[in-house]
């Protein structure tokens, strides 16, 4: 198999280089190539190997020429990336069926309203037609996954083979082709935001999340292929194809996916194995299998692969009933590109010998949520109903998690009488999501408090905890008796802001968006002003359109109210933090930045080096939110790491100084998270409090005592917090203790921490007494997901 393409030929002749692709990309003049290897990255330093693939550039010139070759294949553009490049869709299948996918929809929309009807339609329809989802390269620099889309895509659009036909005409392949375009424009895991996007499935914060979720729950594929890489670290036995080693998320039905999952990759594994000796490298042709995590071989982890989070493409996936799978190919280059040809080619044949069967065990996971009948579970374990009770004060954040269920095919109802359920009474209008519904198990992993997993194995691959409802800050709480109340249906809405009465208008700081709209107001000059308990008001001028719509953009409903106490006037705070441009494949500032820029702050981000050469400008906020590996000996780097590093040793001490003077002048410093924390202590010599650091891979949802300090208001004296990498302080003699662990042996109530006991009642929140430089342990902004406790951020810039 050709490895390069070859220069002097200035075409794309990917689709030469598999035997079962014989297309020739048009070809594109010296001047187009020449441009677009200016923009485009083409390597990424973090890869142990380097080909010539294909730039994100060409690839929407290569679909549109096979979609005027073929009539079997739809290309469109649904929407746009992070830094607003085209995402692009292909859908494949036989000519008669083009025309018909709205029928096909309805009919897979069928299994989760009348899923008997559903599996005696198809007994009576052995024709029908299965969607199968390919979704490449979600990681930027897994190049290798849109190159084998591509090779696929060529094929189910032109080759006319018995194999082709048969695939074709028993399923539509639904590609998403580049899921990731920023990723593989810049050659870097993350998108334009700096989110990696296959964390970002239980928040769906980015553009590129939103069309993966619209495009499973508008299929429900039956099986879902995700192309990744690279994994290479088990003799003989390149590569990996899931399904998982333990522990498995509880609210799966597992016995129902597992069923056919190890059958079908088995079957991937087969295909690959059978055509080693058309592979380059001895590392293909010497394999003996590849590696699969839930048949561990003798000297492979029996756990350490987990499928327990929803935050990943193909876990998010299995609650909407698909097998699905990450597969990860073992190198970057055409060979990996083989290896994920062959694997799916594999996975197609297995899905389409088995789909009658395969298909009739999808519909028995939403026959079992709609019948509230899970075999497999303790009693008790899924409520009868959730009840989200809306706030008085703010009910910003239940109506983006409504808004949220319903984009995830979760059924929500509103009722139309006030009703009584768990001893309680509720009124009109209160949310709630019954669970006798198909995607129980989903709304379930939503909605649930979760569970603490630390002895269920010794590490896990990524967080273990993402309680929707205390991390963005509503309430779900489980109704274990049937609810009897008159509902209807809810439908997705963007409710709008509104003001009521005359005078002062009150803004409780209760949410992310009252904050924002707080800020937002500031900039448009409005005087805005804050109490001692940390909420804001602003003078009556209901005539001014530009408050009139930034009120509604809010979607809070203000009440005019006198203050009480003595008030501070709100001024615009210049931000500045620390950027990190992608140590170890990841931007570590760029959840809190999001977080900053949904709280309606304007941040400037700046590369270490720039802060040691010229200091932090005008900024009043410094905020240190990232790995101390930015501020670290830059002998100490690897290579890939060295260009968001610092460049000399002086380099750290003038980052030193210059935070130093910045400080000394009245600047605010805050640090986040055990990365800063220690690089404040050890490197900036901006504290004297002993940091502490937990098990790098421990995580999750915590109790917090908080002690009345203006950091804190707004949050309640026994509250909650997340860690990811758990930090606690000692030595605070010099310091103000904000807020501590709670302290109880229970103070971790969800996630993976273990030996976590030294770190109970002990400080998370410091301040120092003498300057202005905070410590938080706690991961405020992680990942655009912890809405809740995004106002720890604004608290401490405007105290």
């Amino acid at each position: 198999m050709q490895k390069q393409l070859i220069a002097s030929l200035l075409t794309l002749s990917l689709f030469t280089l598999l035997p079962q692709a014989t297309y020739s990309a048009q070809p594109f003049s010296h001047e187009q190539t020449q441009q677009t290897a200016d923009q485009e990255a083409d390597r990424s330093l973090f890869n142990s190997e380097h080909y010539d693939f294909v730039k994100y550039s060409k690839i929407g010139t290569l679909l549109d020429g096979l979609s005027k070759q073929s009539n079997r294949i739809k290309v469109e553009r649904k929407g746009k990336s992070a830094e607003g490049r085209d995402l692009y869709v292909v859908t494949i299948s036989e000519p008669s069926a083009k025309g018909k996918y709205g029928h096909y929809k309805a009919l897979r929309k069928q299994m989760f309203k009348n899923p008997e009807k559903a599996q005696a339609w198809v007994d009576k329809h052995p024709d029908f037609k299965v969607p199968i989802m390919i979704n490449a390269s979600i990681h930027g620099t897994e190049f290798v996954g849109s190159d084998t889309a591509l090779q696929l895509i060529k094929r189910f659009a032109l080759d006319h083979d018995p194999e082709t036909e048969q695939i074709l005409k028993n399923n539509i392949l639904i590609f998403n082709v580049v899921a990731n375009p920023d990723g593989r424009f810049h050659a870097t895991r993350f998108n334009g935001a700096g989110i990696d996007l296959n964390r970002d499935f239980i928040t769906q914060s980015q553009p590129e999340t939103k069309l993966a979720v619209d495009l499973i729950t508008e299929w429900n594929p039956m099986v879902l292929f995700d192309l990744h890489g690279y994994v290479n670290g088990y003799d003989r036995y390149p590569g990996l194809i899931e399904p998982c080693t333990p522990p498995h998320n509880p609210n799966y039905e597992y016995d129902l996916f597992s069923k056919w999952a190890l059958q079908q990759a088995t079957e991937m594994e087969k295909e690959i194995v059978a055509n080693k000796q058309q592979y380059s490298s001895d590392l293909y042709k010497n394999m003996s299998g590849t590696y699969i995590p839930a048949r561990p071989l003798p000297g492979q982890d029996s756990e350490g692969w987990d499928d327990y989070p929803p935050i990943f493409t193909p876990m998010y996936a299995m609650y909407h009933g698909s097998y699905a799978y990450t597969l990860e190919a073992p190198t970057n280059d055409w060979d990996g590109v083989r290896w994920h040809y062959d694997a799916v080619m594999g996975g197609l044949r297995f899905a389409t010998q088995h789909r009658v069967d395969m298909i009739k065990y999808q519909i028995e996971i939403f026959k079992r949520g709609i019948r509230f009948n899970h075999p497999n579970h303790p009693e008790n374990f899924f409520p009868s109903a959730y009840i989200l009770p809306i706030s008085p004060q703010d009910a910003t954040a239940v109506n983006k998690a409504v808004n949220h269920l319903l984009a995830n095919d979760i059924q929500v109802e509103e009722a139309i009488e006030a009703f009584h359920a768990n001893g309680k009474d509720y009124p009109k209008g209160t949310y709630v999501v019954p669970m006798d519904q198909a995607k129980a198990g989903l709304a379930n992993t939503m909605l649930w408090k979760g569970e603490d997993i630390s002895d269920q194995a010794s590490a896990m691959y990524d967080i273990s905890a993402w309680n929707l409802p205390e991390l963005w800050g509503f309430e779900a709480i489980p109704a274990k008796q049937e609810i009897t109340v008159r509902s209807k249906k809810v439908n997705p809405a963007v409710p709008q802001g509104k003001l009521v009465g005359k005078g002062t208008f009150h803004i409780p700081n209760r949410s992310v968006k009252a904050v924002k709209l707080a800020n937002d107001l500031v900039r448009l000059g409005i005087p805005v002003k804050r109490d001692q308990q940390g909420d804001f008001y602003f003078p009556s001028t209901v005539k001014d359109p530009k408050i009139t719509e930034a009120v509604k953009r809010s979607g809070l409903t203000l009440h005019s109210k006198q203050p009480s106490g003595p008030l501070s006037p709100v001024s615009k705070v210049k931000v500045a933090m620390l950027e990190d441009g992608g140590m170890w494949k990841q931007q570590s500032h760029a959840g809190t930045k999001l977080a900053l820029e949904r709280l309606g702050f304007e941040v400037t981000a700046l590369h270490p080096r720039e802060v040691a050469k010229n200091g932090l400008g005008d900024a009043d906020v410094f905020i240190y939110a990232a790995t101390d590996l930015l501020l670290a000996d830059p002998d100490s780097l690897e290579l890939p790491n060295k260009e968001f590093g610092l460049e000399s040793k002086e380099q750290i001490a003038q980052v030193k100084e210059r935070l130093h003077q910045f400080v000394d002048k009245g600047g605010k410093y805050i640090a986040i998270g055990a990365g800063a924390s220690h690089a404040t202590s050890e490197i900036l010599d901006l504290t004297d409090v002993s940091v502490h650091v937990g098990p790098a891979n421990a995580n999750g949802i915590v109790k917090v005592d908080t002690f009345g300090t203006s950091l804190t208001l707004g949050y309640s004296k026994q509250d909650i917090g997340f860690v990811y990498d758990p930090v606690w302080y000692t030595g605070t003699e010099h310091a103000q203790v904000v807020a501590a662990y709670a302290n109880t042996p229970d103070f971790f109530v969800a996630g993976h921490w273990k030996n976590r006991n030294q770190a109970q009642g002990q400080a998370v929140i410091v301040k120092e007494k003498e300057k202005d430089v905070t410590l938080i342990g706690l991961e405020p902004g992680f990942r655009d997901h912890t809405d809740y406790l995004f106002r720890l951020l604004s608290n401490a810039i405007v105290q």
